[in-house]
Formats: C-alpha cells, sequence, structure tokens
C-alpha cells in the first residue's frame, strides 16, 4: 500500500524527477545490428499502474471519505434532490482534499521524494520516509476506541508507539473514524433544517392545509437561511478546520 502511494506521490511531483534526468521515461540501447531500441522505464510503469489504484488511496487515505459524506448529508439536509449534482459535489469534495492533504503531500515531497529522486535514498527507505507523514496525519483523526477494537479483532499485540501500528489496521480504523466524525458533522448540520420543517409543518397543519407538500414551502426558507449565514464558507471551514485542530 505505501508503496503505491509513494508511486502516486511520484506522479504528482513528476516534472521535477523527470526535469533532473532521475527517471528518465524511455530509455535508448543499441543493439548489435547498429540498430537501437527502446525501453520503458520501470518507474513509469509503477507510475501508469499506480493509476487504478489512485482512487482506493483517495478514498482510503486522505480526508475525502469525511468531506463527500458532510456535503452530501448537507444536500439531503437541503431537501434540493440532486442540486448540487454529484459531479460537483466530488469536485468539491476532490479540492478540499488537495487543499487539506497539501502539507502532508510537501513533507513526503521534501522527505522522500526530493532525496529519492537526487539518488540519497534507495526505494525501500522512501517508502518508510514517505510513510511517515502519512501515518501521523492519519493516527491524529484516528480515535483510540477504533484501533483497539480493530487490533483486538486481529489479536494484533499491545503496541508501544504509534509507529508500531502496521498500515493494515491504521488504514480501516482511519476509515471508521472518519465515518463516525463525518455522521456527528452532519447531524450536527441537519438540526437547524429540521427545526424549519417542523415548524412549516405544524403551520400548515394548524391552517388546514395537509395536501400541501411541508417540503415545498420550507424549501425556500432553507435556503435563504442556508445562504443568509453564508453557509458554504462556513461547511468548508469546519471541514478544513477539523483536521488540524
Amino acid at each position: 500500500m505505501m508503496r503505491l502511494l509513494l508511486v502516486v506521490v511520484l506522479t504528482l511531483y513528476g516534472a521535477d524527477a523527470f526535469a533532473a534526468g532521475g527517471l528518465p521515461a524511455v530509455s535508448v540501447v543499441a543493439d548489435g545490428n547498429g540498430g537501437q531500441s527502446y525501453t520503458l522505464s520501470i518507474q513509469v510503469l509503477l507510475l501508469m499502474t499506480a493509476l487504478t489504484v489512485l482512487p482506493a488511496l483517495v478514498l482510503a487515505m486522505t480526508s475525502f471519505t469525511r468531506i463527500i459524506i458532510v456535503l452530501s448529508i448537507l444536500r439531503q439536509a437541503l431537501g434540493t434532490a440532486q442540486t448540487p449534482p454529484n459531479q460537483v459535489l466530488i469536485g468539491v469534495a476532490l479540492f478540499l482534499t488537495l487543499f487539506i492533504m497539501a502539507p502532508v503531500l510537501q513533507q513526503i515531497h521534501a522527505e522522500a521524494v526530493q532525496p529519492y529522486v537526487a539518488g540519497e535514498l534507495e526505494f525501500d527507505e522512501v517508502v518508510t520516509a514517505a510513510s511517515t507523514p502519512l501515518r501521523e496525519f492519519m493516527l491524529a483523526q484516528t480515535r483510540e476506541s477504533d484501533l483497539a477494537l480493530l487490533s483486538g479483532i486481529a489479536q494484533v499485540p499491545d503496541i508501544a508507539t504509534p509507529a508500531d501500528v502496521p498500515m493494515t489496521l491504521l488504514i480501516p480504523s482511519f476509515i471508521i473514524s472518519e465515518l463516525k466524525t463525518a455522521f456527528q458533522i452532519g447531524f450536527l448540520m441537519f438540526i437547524p433544517f429540521l427545526i424549519i420543517d417542523l415548524v412549516v409543518s405544524s403551520v400548515l397543519m394548524s391552517m388546514g392545509m395537509m395536501m400541501l407538500s411541508p417540503m415545498l414551502i420550507s424549501l425556500p426558507f432553507k435556503l435563504m437561511l442556508f445562504v443568509l449565514v453564508d453557509g458554504w464558507a462556513l461547511i468548508v471551514g469546519t471541514l478544513a478546520a477539523s483536521f488540524y485542530v
């Protein structure tokens, strides 16, 4: 898993590597007949292979899961059906994920990718150096209870230090914690809109207009409330701040 993540980081910062000549895309080999043959670099092959698992890495090891769940609950709370559409929500979640993960990626680039391109580290050493910032990020967002639950299921012996937590245990613990945090944020976010729905329903019932859908009346009020409080800025700011508190 960490090898694949490192390959993804090399993809993101590949321009510097190719410019420095550390990762040649194609090597030219002279054959015995005076001709030439072209060989694809193994690094490029790994980069191409990593693209197939990139979505899984984004979902399992970044802030994307929490963000997309909160945005989906927000759309449900507003009652706007497919507005914003899924493509917009995913786009917002991806770029917000890149913004939140930027310090981690920059640290990986400085401590692992650049020394590897300069020939100062071997590939196995790069994997260890690249895993440290990502491990620190995931550990900071993982609840001890979730980590203890999965370690008990897997019958992992007592873990002395955070560095001893295996990635096979840390990643599912991180995902469970992210799901729990996302639903907690979604619950708190849902309450104001639920109150508006209850008030509108009560007013319609008291007026005898039981055949009129409360959602049709409450939707403009919920949109007005969301706009007046600058809801998008509050949601995005809260999500970004929740990872570094």
